[in-house]
């Protein structure tokens, strides 16, 4: 057992108002893992406060840019160090199996290094060149940081979602408040000590779990500059009227339906087997999953039957069992949002090639659902709109290829995507008419030097490298 009884607000361990600490149990059969302190108001209160104090005193926006970066250096290192407990503690509150949380780690690290790059390379302050050469005065245009951030994370993979918005936000110059989801109340309290051992001055990183009406209550705040969010789109929504009545910056990275694109030409093996990771990934609990796979006529059933093939070789249960590819969902609640969306595939009248509403056999104590792939999809189908965020494949069929891309941006989401073929440059061509913000050719991996972010009902803004960086500043010209 766990136990985290006070909070970190401005980089010290503090009680909470609310001295009841939240029970954080087993994904995999409810059993307890922790008990952990859970921020309340008043100290969203104290956090924006102290973040507040800090920014205008200049205590790290005033740093130069190259110590930001050394400290941030640090905290990387420490992630790195603690890489294995990390993926453990993710593992052990979220049910993500545990190839999935290790194999995380080094993209962990490609990010940050990507941000740090970036830091190094960035033009803090550059002197214009006047179009006029006649021109008395010359402009100096600095990129300063913004103020106090609010970073309102997900569940879904922790980590990843926290450093891709604390590490631009700080090596900006920014103080920042991390709200964080309850369900991750152990690993983020990790994440606490490693940013306290990394030496940020006083007041500058907050990490606070807290519920939703918090949350609200934090990007509402009068104090609260920027809001770095990244959620369902239902929440973005209301965060951006929040943002937009008070005239805060915002950033938004929201949910996704993502389509993959399987060519005539394709290796279906290959496209299969690459699908395993780009639909699957983290349970299918994953904004950027590949979760509509369009198949040409001509191929649709050797596409099905592949599919069908691998889902049912997938080991689900014990994430920490090193043979399972597939754990239980986070939370009772979202094991019966899957389970429903995969009774109204049914009732809509798909195709059930494997899987179903049942829950496996053996793990009736955990989250667990039935990995499930549906076939005779019509994009117009509710399974083929909606983001069901769980190990659900839909199988749609397309005419020719401007079709395929026609159902691939039938969609009010815009955030990843896939296209598989065996003419790397036809598929390079195919991606480019696809409108989403982040797409993949043959299954390569995220690059996290190009920026990241969605089109449509995806989201607004960009995170990763110098992209992401510059979201977190604000510029300032200066004329002389």
């Amino acid at each position: 057992m766990i136990t985290y009884d006070r909070l970190f607000i401005g980089g010290s361990w503090v009680e909470p108002s609310d001295p009841e600490l939240l029970d954080i149990a087993s994904p995999h059969d409810q059993s307890p893992i922790g008990r952990v302190a859970q921020a309340r108001p008043a100290d969203i209160d104290r956090a924006v406060a102290a973040a507040r104090a800090s920014f205008e005193a200049g205590v790290w926006r005033l740093t130069p840019p190259a110590e930001r970066i050394a400290v941030l250096r640090r905290f990387n290192a420490l992630r790195e160090e603690s890489a294995e407990k990390v993926a453990h503690l993710i593992s052990l509150e979220n049910g993500s199996a545990g190839w999935f949380t290790r194999a995380g780690q080094p993209g962990l690290t490609r990010q940050a290094n990507a941000y740090l790059k970036a830091a190094e390379e960035f033009g803090w302050e550059e002197t214009l060149v006047p179009s006029d050469p006649a021109s008395p005065v010359r402009s100096v245009v600095r990129r300063e940081a913004v103020g106090v951030v609010a970073a309102v994370i997900p569940w879904n993979s922790p980590f990843s979602s926290a450093t891709s918005k604390i590490i631009p936000s700080l090596l900006a110059g920014n103080s920042v408040v991390l709200k964080v989801s309850p369900e991750n109340s152990l690993s983020m309290a990790f994440l606490a000590e490693l940013l306290e051992q990394a030496g940020l001055p006083e007041g500058v990183i907050s990490v606070l779990p807290a519920d939703r009406e918090t949350s609200e209550y934090l990007v509402s705040h009068p104090d609260v500059d920027k809001i770095a969010f990244t959620g369902s789109t239902r929440a973005g929504r209301r965060i951006a009227s929040i943002a937009g009545e008070q005239l805060k910056r915002v950033s938004l990275e929201l949910g996704g339906k993502s389509a993959a694109i399987i060519l005539p030409d394709a290796d279906i093996e290959k496209a299969v087997a690459g699908l395993k990771f780009g639909s699957l990934l983290n349970n299918g609990e994953s904004c950027i999953a590949q979760t509509r796979i369009l198949a040409p006529r001509s191929r649709y059933e050797e596409v099905v039957a592949g599919l069908k093939e691998l889902v049912e070789s997938l080991k689900v249960g014990d994430p920490n069992d090193p043979d399972t590819f597939i754990g239980p969902m986070i939370r009772p609640d979202q094991q019966e949002r899957v389970r429903n969306y995969i009774q109204l595939g049914i009732e809509e009248g798909a195709r059930l090639v494997t899987g179903g509403p049942q829950i496996p056999e053996g793990l009736e104590k955990g989250n667990y659902v039935t990995p499930t792939v549906f076939a005779d999809v019509d994009n117009s189908m509710r399974i083929a709109q909606e983001e069901i965020f769980g190990p659900v494949l839909v199988v749609i069929a397309y005419d020719d290829e401007d079709d395929a891309v026609r159902i691939a941006n039938d969609s009010e989401y815009g955030l990843s995507g896939g296209v598989w073929s065996s003419d790397e440059a036809h598929a390079l061509a195919v991606a480019r008419r696809v409108r989403t913000g982040t797409i993949t050719v043959n299954g390569a991996s995220v690059a996290f030097d190009g920026p990241f972010g969605g089109f449509k009902a995806s989201g607004i803004g960009r995170e990763y490298g110098a992209v992401g960086l510059g979201t977190y500043t604000e510029y300032k010209t200066i004329t002389i």
